[in-house]
């Protein structure tokens, strides 16, 4: 399907069957509000408990994919998700446990150093390092550095050979290797995923391959949040909504 022009002019998704679903949830924006640090999200009691019986009914088809790093994701959703993708993709954990990691780029620490010396004009400006392969830029709490952030970005990125990843009110330079999409791809090559029909829920840009990637495979992409132009065919309003749509499921007969 090509892009769609505004988010709010999709359908919210049907009830989900969990039968033969292969489920694939984004983090941050999906699962969990965006918080003004990354720091700031922490577990919560209703989240863990949806995922526990998610887990259980879809008999580990579920996977997060997400832009945090392993030990985060671990931390926030209290390790009740075996099958995560951290970092974007550079890092995955197998339904088994397995790990699998892209070996670090040599920019990153030009491009950290880069980034913490621009965040020393404003306070309001964040520089998170991801694992010792990705590095990111969060001006949520500084957004008339918004433009100047972003071109700092555009210039580290040329400099050293790492990939640029956008996101919301973040910028990002990454080891280029593996996205969300490839992640899902990977997951859904082997047992138990394989056969399954993918659901991606997911909230912003770096979402869009994961989108395209469970739409190629004969399932569907579900968006969460504001307008904006996207590859999904499904739209829920907000973190809530979604929450309430997957409590739905968990719960059906």
């Amino acid at each position: 399907m090509s892009i769609q022009e505004l988010t709010a002019d999709l359908p919210a998704p049907g009830p989900l069957n969990l039968c033969d679903t292969a489920l694939f949830l984004d983090l941050d924006g999906t699962l969990a509000s965006i918080a003004a640090r990354p720091q700031d999200v922490h577990p919560d009691p209703r989240r863990t408990s949806l995922l526990e019986r998610l887990a259980r009914r879809l008999d580990g088809r579920l996977a997060v994919i997400s832009g945090r790093t392993l030990a985060d994701v671990d931390r926030i959703l209290e390790g009740r998700v075996t099958t995560v993708a951290a970092v974007h993709g550079l890092v995955r954990r197998s339904p088994r446990g397995c790990l699998f990691q892209t070996p670090p780029h040599a920019g990153l620490d030009r491009a950290t150093a880069g980034f913490r010396a621009f965040a020393a004009r404003d306070a309001g400006l964040i520089v998170e390092e991801k694992a010792g392969l990705s590095v990111a830029l969060h001006f949520r709490q500084a957004a008339g550095q918004t433009e100047a952030a972003r071109s700092c970005a555009r210039r580290l990125a040329a400099e050293t050979g790492l990939s640029l990843q956008d996101g919301d009110m973040v910028a990002e330079l990454r080891t280029p290797g593996p996205c969300k999409g490839d992640s899902v791809r990977s997951f859904m090559a082997k047992a138990p995923f394989a056969g399954a029909v993918p659901v991606f829920v997911g909230d912003d840009a770096t979402d869009e391959n994961g989108f395209a990637a469970v739409q190629a495979l004969g399932g569907i992409g579900v968006v969460v949040g504001h307008a904006r132009e996207t590859g999904a065919r499904f739209r829920l309003a907000d973190v809530e909504a979604a929450l309430r749509w997957l409590e739905a499921a968990s719960w059906a007969a």
